[in-house]
């Protein structure tokens, strides 16, 4: 190669990389509107954190631990107290509507087994009775009574039957 070809390529090149300079067009383009978006998938509430929606612990931490009611003796009526827990199950159910729970009966240790499964039934039913008058399906709520056969704590004490008497709502999917 003679040195005239090769100045005149290194010309060539020279020019060709002073027009690739960069500058800021005269003209932008308008911000936002025209501009693509990219859709970024349906939102998420599930973090990934924490237990799942449709199970037991999720219900629990979502109605704060009231997924329990406790009665006094001999009784399954529903006190103020009770009702709040009771509305607040209610929420949860109406929000997720794909699930379904039970409800538990439970009594203490006294009294016969044959009446302590009535009392347990009265109180789980006393339960979802409140729960459907908040908007809650029946068909969506179950009953079963356990009387005395599952205490949640044990001993022949009135702090121990208290804690027994109660009806506890349990998601089933």
């Amino acid at each position: 190669m003679n040195s005239r070809t090769l100045i005149l390529t290194a010309a060539i090149g020279s020019l060709a990389l002073a027009g690739c300079k960069s500058s800021a067009p005269d003209d932008l383009p308008p911000v936002g509107g025209d501009t693509p978006v990219m859709d970024a998938g349906p939102a998420t509430t599930n973090t990934g954190a924490g237990p799942q929606v449709g199970t037991q612990d999720h219900f629990v931490a979502a109605v704060n631990g009231q997924n329990v009611i406790y009665f006094d003796t001999d009784r399954y009526n529903i006190d103020s107290q009770d009702a709040a827990a009771l509305q607040t199950q209610a929420q949860y159910m109406m929000q997720y509507t794909n699930l379904n729970a039970t409800i538990e009966g439970h009594t203490d240790e006294r009294g016969t087994r044959e009446y302590n499964l009535a009392l347990g039934e009265r109180r789980a039913n006393s339960a979802k009775n409140y729960l459907v008058s908040l908007g809650v399906p029946a068909g969506r709520l179950r009953t079963v009574s356990y009387g005395k056969e599952a205490p949640v704590a044990l001993g022949s004490n009135a702090q121990a039957w208290a804690q027994n008497r109660r009806a506890v709502t349990v998601i089933l999917n």
